[in-house]
């Protein structure tokens, strides 16, 4: 059983998110750290892979090799049927280099005037790197739509366009425990968890 975990973002959303829903789920004496609590001091690390599971490798495999701790690392991505699973693994530089959570939105709701399919799905994937090396990966989805406008002012990047299926509202609109308890981030890290703590 490891004794530590280090979550591997510089995202401050993700993180909080990440632990939140570690902290619920895990339930046991294993300490969770962020890269602020670790040394030596990690810069950014540029996600160059072409699939969720590449970049979610790549991160978890470069804090691992620095600091020689348990390390766990997301990639997500949002894919939408109309525009040819596009933004995918571009979603969070969606609009350019220096894409923010805003300019992704617009350029999104741009793409898709005069779509009549708003079907999407959200993933994630959890790489998960252990204190022997080995790579294990977890994927968890949630189908959904494009809203038409944003709505609701929680969450972050592009919760406020995805309605999940059978939902009437999007991320942005529910509460942290609401999205927590059923959005791809979470699906993915049950699967970790379970993994990690067999019962």
């Amino acid at each position: 059983m490891i004794s530590q975990l280090v979550i591997a973002t510089h995202n401050p959303h993700k993180r909080e998110e990440l632990l939140r829903i570690l902290q619920s789920e895990m339930q046991s004496n294993i300490a969770i750290l962020t890269l602020d609590e670790v040394h030596p001091p990690i810069g950014d690390i540029e996600e160059t892979g072409l699939t969720l599971e590449d970049n979610a490798l790549i991160k978890a495999l470069a804090v691992h090799e620095k600091t020689g701790l348990p390390t766990i690392a997301d990639d997500t991505g949002l894919e939408v049927d109309a525009l040819n699973g596009e933004p995918g693994v571009f979603s969070a530089r969606y609009s350019g280099e220096n894409a923010t959570y805003a300019s992704n939105v617009t350029k999104l709701l741009s793409e898709m005037e005069g779509k009549t399919d708003r079907s999407a799905k959200f993933s994630t994937v959890i790489a998960f790197i252990n204190d022997k090396n080995e790579q294990h990966l977890f994927r968890g989805e949630v189908a959904g739509r494009i809203a038409i406008a944003p709505s609701g002012s929680n969450g972050f990047g592009y919760d406020p366009l995805f309605i999940p299926e059978g939902q009437p509202k999007t991320f942005a609109e529910m509460t942290s425990e609401e999205k927590n308890s059923a959005s791809h981030r979470s699906r993915a890290l049950k699967q970790f968890v379970k993994f990690l703590l067999p019962h």
